[in-house]
């Protein structure tokens, strides 16, 4: 049988958490399955190395133009001129016309739902991304022999928002995993190594905040600012590829431009090094508005950090009892929470070990062979 699989942005240096999901999936297709035929394509950049080719997994680049046209039409173009049984579009949209099966993995529906945090803030890339994305998920969902999504939060999120019978079988839940090099770093080059090209402070909590307004940035400026003013910790906050002029509006708004002084900005940080900086922070927040699922918590769990996250959507169902909740909304909770685990070892050091045991129940290798059943199912049916 031959599987097609949309990887388009998968050669993009600065890779992100969909890219990094599809990217762990084909590798462990690759480790798991020897009998199907995959073809893998994705837009020419510059990370070609990244998906080794297998005896049975062809790389398949292909130039096209802008996302919607590449998808749209340069995609099902060549899944059609090469005879494939499947095709399976990993980051939320496909082509509205398809003349294979089509699976689909929907992360989530952030972008369709009516909620006033997401009318404002984002880039113009984000919130034309949304509308295309506004446009062609309700189609897809309607052709689509199955949908993948990330946490049984977000099916019955979707399950709902598009009104599925209960005698639809078609939405899946599906986990993601943990890749392996997530783990406490104790090689003290490596940590050196590391806290010189990003030019890491000696103390920090570490935040991967960013311009999408879900990540709820301003909330843990203001919370953060709060616990400065409370306690005047030698401590600062890193965030990630954080731009600039955002975060100095962020800080106005919050009343606090001198904050600057206490905010390390990484710059993008290659994925392979974020263990070594999980590993030196004192704590890791991620009191997210919304998620689907939540990646970066099990990484940070992984690597031995206690977590401060959101009491709400998919936070809870996937921490479970090893992260400290937060009512996001509410900043003054946040400011508790760093304070709480800065000061008490017993109970972080109790999330510690939880974290561990938590963030180890989730694989991309269980995600791979759900996955690979789910295309056995679609082929044997059609």
């Amino acid at each position: 049988m031959k599987i097609a699989i949309e990887g388009q942005r998968l050669f993009r240096v600065k890779k992100h958490g969909m890219d990094m999901v599809a990217l762990e999936l084909i590798k462990n297709l690759q480790l798991i399955d020897k009998e199907n035929t995959y073809y893998v394509f994705v837009k020419p950049d510059e990370d070609s190395t990244c998906i080794p080719e297998a005896e049975n997994f062809k790389i398949i680049p292909l130039a096209g133009g802008a996302y919607p046209i590449w998808e749209q039409k340069t995609l099902p173009k060549a899944v059609k001129e090469l005879g494939c049984d499947l095709l399976h579009c990993t980051s939320n949209t496909a082509p509205l016309k398809s003349t294979v099966p089509l699976m689909i993995t929907l992360h989530d529906i952030i972008y369709l739902e009516s909620v006033s945090l997401f009318k404002k803030g984002g880039t113009w890339y984000q919130k034309f991304g949304n509308m295309y994305r506004r446009f062609v998920v309700p189609r897809v969902v309607k052709s689509s022999e199955k949908i993948i999504t990330v946490s049984n939060f977000e099916k019955n999120r979707i399950k709902e928002f598009f009104g599925f019978p209960e005698s639809d079988d078609r939405l899946v839940a599906v986990y993601n995993g943990v890749s392996e090099h997530f783990k406490p770093v104790t090689d003290q080059q490596e940590l050196e190594r590391v806290k010189v090209k990003y030019q890491l402070p000696d103390q920090f909590l570490f935040f991967l905040g960013n311009t999408d307004p879900k990540k709820n940035t301003k909330g843990v400026l203001k919370a953060f600012s709060d616990f400065l003013k409370k306690t005047n910790k030698p401590i600062k906050l890193v965030m990630l590829d954080y731009d600039k002029e955002a975060l100095d509006n962020l800080l106005s708004e919050i009343g606090d431009k001198k904050l600057i002084d206490r905010i390390h900005l990484t710059g993008y940080v290659v994925n392979t090094d974020l263990p070594a900086i999980y590993s030196q922070c004192k704590l890791f927040l991620y009191p997210s508005l919304r998620e689907s699922f939540g990646i970066p918590m099990l990484e940070a769990m992984r690597c031995g950090v206690a977590v401060i996250t959101s009491n709400t959507s998919s936070m809870p169902e996937v921490a479970a009892d090893a992260a400290y909740f937060v009512d996001p909304y509410k900043p003054e909770q946040i400011t508790q929470g760093i304070e709480t685990l800065l000061n008490d070892d017993t109970l972080r050091n109790n999330l510690i070990q939880k974290g561990f045991e938590r963030s180890a129940s989730f694989s991309w290798k269980s995600m791979a062979e759900k996955v690979l059943d789910l295309y056995e199912q679609i082929l044997k049916k059609n």
